[in-house]
């Protein structure tokens, strides 16, 4: 059984500045028993990658041909010399107008982001399109699922057709005699992450609970939001592991989004390793975590005041903190056989239990 995994053009799987969508392939095919016969496409310029079945998809100089339409085209040249059984794509719905042609292929499209905002699935035209043209759709959370479907009401079709399928992270030891008193932030520093927001709670908190600190992960170039403390540390882009390891020592994790969140990876990764995590509501962040606090007002005071509590009351803080990590299921291998399930749902029901069930 071969499997094409089709990357958006540009995806960078490689350590460098890996995204939610690299991540997630390399960690599903990394735990995945048809890891050798998996091969993911992409183009990207960075020339170490995650894996060694991965192949460079280069263009043509055609400036009359849109770049996606010349990427799918030097995609299928490439993948005719493997012949996949399946070809998977991630988060790029208008690639499927250019691969509906091939012959005894069957289809997945994994959505990681909200399918209303994406070119190829906003209109309920794209979307009956899809429905009607793909094996098998895949998304990140309930939520995106709800997205999809608004306008067509067909429970079949969504029984039949869709599935979700949660991102993951790695099941790890955490000791909680290790755990620092440090409250973090993970992620783009934007507004639409709502960096703004915890950064002005973070300081009054550093202010009045001066044995406490925070540590800030990530950077935005095109928005630039600064805030300075003494007990504040602002490490910029940093490699994947290292931020998992850190939030083995992190006490308090805030995922303050304003934008509508498709899963929610960062808070989900907190979770695994034992943080109290303090979330929006807003898109799939509450299925990443059962025990998540989830602020009533998305506000830099109502932030203040959800993280002052756990800081006042150290017994519902470590409580929290057991929960999250004890509740925590999502790991790479359970994620891993459930996408395979889901994959190969449309195969020959003999096929299907010989390469899955045994």
């Amino acid at each position: 059984m071969k499997i094409a995994v089709l990357l958006p053009y540009k995806e960078n799987f490689s350590v460098n500045y890996a995204g939610a969508v690299s991540l997630f392939v390399k960690d599903t095919i990394i735990h995945s028993r048809f890891k050798k016969s998996t091969f993911v496409f992409g183009n990207m310029d960075y020339k170490k990658p995650f894996l060694k079945n991965y192949i460079n998809v280069q263009l043509n100089k055609n400036i009359l041909q849109s770049k996606s339409k010349n990427y799918i085209k030097n995609f299928i040249q490439h993948e005719k010399k493997i012949n996949c059984d399946i070809i998977e794509i991630h988060n790029r719905p208008n690639y499927i107008k250019y691969l509906n042609h091939l012959i005894n292929k069957k289809i997945i499209l994994y959505f990681h982001n909200d399918p209303l905002s994406m070119n190829g699935s906003s209109s309920l035209k794209d979307r009956l399109y899809l429905l009607n043209n793909i094996d098998k759709i895949l998304f990140n959370s309930k939520w995106s699922q709800k997205r999809f479907f608004l306008d067509i009401e067909n429970d079949e079709l969504l029984k039949q057709k869709t599935s979700v399928c949660y991102q993951s992270t790695s099941k790890v030891n955490v000791n909680f005699k290790n755990k620092r008193k440090i409250i973090s932030f993970v992620g783009k520093l934007n507004t639409a992450k709502g960096y703004d927001l915890f950064g002005k709670a973070i300081l009054k908190i550093l202010d009045k609970y001066p044995d406490w600190k925070s540590v800030v992960i990530g950077d935005e170039p095109r928005e630039k939001i600064v805030f300075n403390h003494k007990n504040l540390t602002v490490k910029g882009y940093t490699k994947h592991n290292y931020v998992l390891n850190l939030l083995k020592k992190i006490s308090i994790s805030v995922i303050c989004s304003r934008w509508e969140e498709p899963f929610g990876r960062t808070s989900l990764e907190a979770a695994s390793r034992g943080s109290a995590v303090i979330i929006s509501g807003r898109g799939g962040l509450p299925e990443t975590s059962r025990s998540a606090i989830i602020l009533k007002k998305l506000s830099s005071h109502e932030i203040f005041l959800e993280i002052e509590k756990l800081i006042l009351d150290k017994k519902k803080l470590l409580n929290l903190q057991l929960k999250n990590y004890r509740n925590f299921v999502f790991n790479h291998r359970y994620i891993s056989s459930l996408l395979h399930i889901e994959t190969f749902y449309h195969l020959d029901k003999q096929i299907f239990e010989q390469v899955i069930i045994k």
